[in-house]
């Protein structure tokens, strides 16, 4: 699995994977863009603000869900933790997670602003383009059963 890192430059700050040349590959083009102005804003203000994950294939969309069938013990339980495939904004390159921990909270303080909003309450690090920027961002989920109807 491909992971995606904060790398500085000349402008500010951008994604890109780990050994590969150039700008992260799979993220929306709109997505990318909020992200660099996000982690452009948190570097002028001292804090580190890295994508940790972006985009995923559906197979390892998949391998997830398998593995949390496996961790929480049942189909059920799973389906409140991880998306199915075709209804994972991972999968279509709309969603990052990011950390360190500092900048999560540093964006879910001010994510509204780059129009970049938290979604599930156990997930502080995940974040989708879902407003514009400047807007409000909607009320978060507790899990991701909602997903799966």
């Amino acid at each position: 699995m491909w992971v995606l890192v904060g790398v500085l430059v000349s402008v500010g700050v951008t994604a890109r994977l780990v050994g590969a040349a150039g700008p992260a590959t799979g993220l929306h083009e709109d997505l990318q863009e909020r992200f660099d102005r996000a982690a452009a804003a948190a570097t002028r203000e001292g804090v580190e603000l890295v994508v940790t994950s972006g985009f995923r294939t559906a197979t390892e969309q998949e391998a997830l869900i398998e593995e949390a069938i496996r961790t929480y013990g049942s189909e059920q339980e799973a389906r409140r933790w991880v998306m199915p495939t075709d209804r994972s904004a991972h999968v279509t390159g709309t969603a990052i997670d990011v950390g360190p921990a500092s900048g999560a909270a540093w964006l879910g303080e001010r994510g509204a602003e780059f129009g970049l909003c938290r979604v599930y309450d156990y997930e502080p690090w995940h974040f989708e383009p879902l407003t514009d920027p400047g807007s409000t961002c909607p009320a978060t989920y507790p899990d991701v059963s909602h997903t799966w109807d």
